[in-house]
């Protein structure tokens, strides 16, 4: 197995960011820069999902994982690996949440695969981290993302 995460701590309360990811992973996009999500059925794990990055394929996944609002963690397999994205948020005190982007790739290449696919994957992981606060802000603010 390979794995990376990012963590970042955001001046915004837990339902706010759980609500602008929950927008986010229901098709609404954050910023022009979100990657495109298609939701087919409720927001609930087991769900199957389309996701379009930015300037590429789109895939499937499915959620594994939606324990509200701590946790967001959706599957995707291909090619004999899979991975597996979970948010994590967790809160910082009064008015703040830390939010823990988290991939993991396993499979029976992902050790020969992980160290040069998932850098190109999570790149974009701080850059989503501050949309999606950017969008719990707004959402706390004006009651939407």
């Amino acid at each position: 197995m390979w794995a990376t995460e990012h963590s970042a701590v955001a001046d915004v309360e837990p339902q706010a960011v759980w609500a602008a990811l929950r927008d986010l992973h229901s098709g609404v996009k954050l910023s022009e820069r979100s990657d495109t999500f298609e939701l087919h059925g409720p927001f609930a794990v087991g769900t199957e999902l389309s996701v379009t990055p930015q300037g590429q394929d789109t895939f499937r996944s499915t959620i594994v994982e939606l324990t509200e609002p701590q946790v967001y963690a959706d599957r995707t397999t291909f090619n004999g690996l899979t991975l597996l994205f979970r948010h994590t948020l967790t809160p910082e005190g009064p008015g703040r949440t830390r939010v823990t982007h988290r991939l993991e790739i396993d499979g029976a290449e992902a050790d020969q695969v992980g160290p040069e696919m998932g850098p190109q994957i999570s790149t974009d992981f701080p850059d989503t981290l501050d949309e999606l606060f950017d969008a719990a802000r707004r959402q706390a603010t004006t009651g939407a993302a």
